[in-house]
């Protein structure tokens, strides 16, 4: 019979194992703290503490690899991430066995948010100069994650109301009974120490019905007031809107974002500037879906020289679609499909902006007028400077490799969310507020690069000089 492995604690070692033997030299902890430590993080804009009395500080670039690798293992809490510094290997060579509690790991965190959007552009700016990042074809696309706070905590005005009369009501009482007892000189006479609460709260719930008449919202969270009620995983819940633009060649998140609005609509050229912004210049073509199409939206990717491609929601191949109806700009008027002529008649505000518009007079006699137009008074077109670039989109798409490319969409952005949400555990923010939420974005992002660079940096291959 074969001796059993037992443990022996009373082994003991001539010399102390050295901590770089700890974990194996291809472990990721490794390549977080190269990566770390290849930047200038005060340039970056992270903040360290001072203490003038008590422990000496921990370094940022300590405090920034533990948040890093948390990440890497799906940790996302700052009780849970100090727990791991004490458990993990990895996590104890990181910090060199000196682990920081949960209430520095959060200050640092809290300190710097700003700062990690910086951080993410560093992981795009050494993944493109590694040739990971070709700029050929980009794809876009937002994703829903749920807000910190809870649906269930959501509040209307009239619930609102009610609380601040239950609290005035409570507080009023409270008054009452140490006026009372100051009369008669008996019982206490100081405020109950939870009242500075209950005003506190009042204070909140005022404020949060004030800013729900701002955003003319019927239903708020008093802590969470930016979040908006949005569909998530077939439900309707509070949260915000997580943008992305995935380049083609490794799957590199190249641009991220955070927004409250409820779609996507308005988001196509943010979205593209954050691009430039990050590898200053914008790949050879974008890709979007319907939910970008804005007309607004192509007139200023036209603007801007940004190729776009996006698929269009309206049914173009229409016989009688308004793209249809040709201007002829000596006479100010549209012929349609049938040559007829829709002759101008006013101007209105449509799409916020002010649009021609064209109303056709023979449309009584027309033998197709239900096909064209139902209305009673016939059919009416709206031209606005948006025209052209709607036009030159729909023509663009008629090149069928523009449209192959198209179907590519789905394959470049999509696997990102999925591995986000399912791989990395990430379907919820966990901190109140839009700017914590846009804090956390970029950390997922950022993390998100880092794994697709670590394969890379296996061969040896990768991050050989400073960003």
């Amino acid at each position: 019979m074969s001796k059993e492995i037992r443990a022996d604690y009373t082994k003991q070692y001539l010399l102390p194992v050295s901590i770089e033997e700890w974990i194996p030299e291809n472990h990721p902890a490794r390549f977080i703290r190269e990566f770390i430590e290849l930047m200038d993080l005060e340039d970056l804009g992270f903040k360290s503490r001072e203490a003038a009395r008590g422990r000496s500080n921990f370094s940022i670039d300590l405090l920034l690899k533990v948040w890093l690798y948390g990440y890497m293992e799906n940790i996302h809490s700052s009780r849970k991430l100090e727990r791991a510094c004490m458990n993990q290997i990895p996590l104890v060579w990181l910090t060199g066995n000196n682990a920081p509690d949960h209430n520095t790991l959060w200050r640092f965190y809290k300190d710097n948010r700003k700062a990690v959007n910086r951080l993410f552009r560093q992981s795009v700016k050494i993944a493109t100069n590694a040739g990971l990042v070709e700029m050929v074809l980009h794809a876009v696309d937002g994703t829903i994650i749920k807000a910190h706070g809870s649906t269930q905590e959501v509040l209307n005005s009239e619930e609102i109301d009610r609380i601040i009369n239950k609290i005035d009501a409570s507080v009023n009482k409270m008054y009452a009974e140490v006026s009372d007892n100051e009369e008669k000189e008996s019982g206490s006479y100081r405020l109950p120490e939870d009242l500075t609460g209950r005003e506190k709260l009042r204070e909140r719930l005022v404020k949060a019905k004030e800013k729900m008449e701002e955003v003319n919202r019927k239903q708020i969270h008093p802590l969470e007031d930016e979040a908006r009620m949005m569909r998530c995983s077939g439900k309707i819940d509070l949260a915000y809107n997580a943008q992305a633009v995935v380049d083609e060649l490794e799957g590199i998140i190249v641009a991220e974002s955070v927004t409250n609005e409820e779609n996507d609509t308005h988001q196509l050229t943010s979205m593209m500037d954050e691009v430039k912004e990050n590898t200053h210049r914008n790949a050879e073509e974008t890709l979007a879906d319907g939910g970008y199409f804005s007309s607004e939206e192509l007139y200023k990717a036209e603007e801007n020289n940004y190729p776009v491609i996006i698929n269009l929601r309206e049914d173009y191949d229409d016989e009688f679609h308004w793209s249809r109806f040709k201007y002829e700009e000596s006479d100010d008027c549209l012929i349609c499909p049938l040559g007829k002529k829709l002759e101008f008649s006013y101007i209105e505000t449509w799409d916020k902006v002010p649009a021609r518009v064209y109303k056709c007079k023979e449309h009584r006699g027309c033998p197709r007028r239900l096909e064209c137009s139902k209305h009673k008074k016939g059919r009416r077109v709206k031209l606005s400077k948006y025209h052209e670039s709607m036009l030159r989109q729909k023509e663009k798409q008629n090149d069928v490799n523009k449209r192959l490319l198209l179907k590519r969409r789905k394959v470049i952005v999509e696997p990102a969310f999925g591995i986000i949400k399912q791989c990395m555990g990430f379907r919820r923010f966990t901190a109140f507020g839009l700017k914590n939420a846009e804090a956390q974005w970029s950390w997922i992002c950022t993390v998100f690069n880092l794994k697709k660079l670590y394969k890379h940096w296996l061969t040896g291959t990768l991050i050989t000089k400073h960003a």
